[in-house]
């Protein structure tokens, strides 16, 4: 069964969002925000930021390990020659 809630993003700017969840879902979600004092739309919106928030930190570290990547390190060795290695 499916149940229509709308959501409000607490913040200077506000658009209301419909969705449609499982009633079950909802049962849940509406006893852990009671248990949290505070509101079904807010701990939503507290998850839905959260869940934004860490796909753009996963993002910037990517980025920031392909630049790494790109860049190389030196590891303070001494080219190799194959002759030497083989002895």
């Amino acid at each position: 069964m499916l149940h229509i809630i709308t959501c409000y993003y607490s913040a200077v700017n506000k658009q209301n969002v419909t969705l449609k969840l499982p009633t079950d879902a909802i049962k849940r979600a509406k006893i852990a925000a009671a248990h949290r004092g505070t509101s079904l739309s807010a701990l939503l919106a507290e998850k839905l930021e959260e869940a934004v928030g860490e796909d753009a930190a996963y993002e910037a570290a990517r980025k920031r390990a392909f630049r790494w990547l790109d860049a190389g390190w030196h590891l303070g060795g001494g080219r190799v020659v194959r002759e030497r290695v083989r002895g």
